[in-house]
Parts: C-alpha cells; structure tokens; sequence
C-alpha cells in the first residue's frame, strides 16, 4: 500500500487471493504506519500521510475529495492488522518485510527488525538455520541480491527505473516487471 491510487484496488485484490488460499500476506513498515494511524497514536497520521498514506487515503474518498480514516473499511483494517502475518515460515525459510535479529526466535523479534531494518546491515544467519527472505531495503542493482542465508528481493518497484519481483524460492528464479510495462527474468548468483 502506500504507492499511487490503487491502494484500496490492490487491498481489495489481496483479500480475495487470500480467501481462496493463494496468497500468505505479510505486514511491512507501511502497515504499521497505516494502524498506528488508525489507533490515533499522537502524530501517526501525519507521518503515514507524508509516506504515502494520503495516496492510499485518497483511494479510499468517495468523490467529495475528503479523505478520512472512517473511509477505509471495516474488512481492510482486519486484513492489515489481523490476516497481513509479522512473518511466516516453512521448513526451509522464513519470510520477513525487513530483517531478523540471528540471535532471536522469529517470535520473538523486535517490531524494528521485522518491519524496520536495514538489509544493508547485512544480517548474520538466523539461528533456525532457516534461509531469510526480505524487502524493505532497495537493490540499487534492481536485481534480488542473494548473500546466502539470506536473499532480499526489494528492487524499488516504488521509484522510476525500479521493479516489482517475485522469487522461485526452490529454483532460484524471479521475475520482474516495471511501471513502464517492462518484463525481465533472472536467476540468483550466490
């Protein structure tokens, strides 16, 4: 969310993957930002708004040009704060919107990891052995950059020049496209 006028559209659309059982949603930074925004926390609307809350707000407005939190509904707060998941995990990797602390279990991370840190702090392997997979933190490459336990796939599908990717975990391969219509493929070096 956050990013141009789709927000709602883009909410909308995760919903109904997940109610079919094709999509396990994760929380970010800009999720965090948006509920403690919904919560009334002291100067949390500000903030999300120069984040690119107003976009998403303005998705929202229903044609009179007000945008206000009662416009998001009901089903989209409990989708950002109940179904959007801190991380989830499989037997092989686990999955984060920023980073994890190598010394902590997964359930016991600090809000700033999960949601917060920066990849280019380059994190330590998780003591679960377990392969990281994140975003948060831009590839200046826009190419995934896969350092071994962990790989992050943010390739600035916010900014002009970046892309959107998503990954093969198993095979390695990804697939990226851009806001000019671009398309490209690619498989992870180590």
């Amino acid at each position: 969310i956050d990013r141009g006028p789709k927000s709602r559209e883009t909410i909308d659309w995760l919903i109904a993957r997940h109610a079919v059982g094709s999509l396990i949603p994760l929380k970010g930074n800009h999720e965090i930002m948006m509920l403690e925004a919904g919560a009334g926390i002291d100067g949390a609307l500000a903030d999300w708004r120069l984040c690119g809350g107003e976009a998403t707000l303005r998705s929202y407005a229903h044609g009179n040009g007000r945008v206000a939190l009662r416009d998001v509904p009901a089903d989209h707060w409990a989708f950002v704060r109940v179904t959007c998941r801190d991380y989830y995990e499989t037997d092989s990797h686990f999955f984060v919107h920023a980073s994890a602390c190598a010394d902590t279990p997964l359930a016991e991370q600090t809000e700033h990891m999960l949601f917060w840190e920066k990849f280019h702090n380059r994190p330590r392997p998780h003591l679960s052995g377990k392969r990281m997979i994140c975003g948060h933190t831009p590839q200046r490459d826009g190419r995934p950059l896969d350092i071994g336990h962990a790989i992050c796939i943010d390739t600035g599908a916010y900014k002009d020049g970046g892309w959107l990717s998503a990954l093969d975990v198993a095979s390695g391969e990804y697939w990226q496209a851009n806001q000019a219509r671009g398309f490209r493929t690619g498989r992870l070096e180590s």
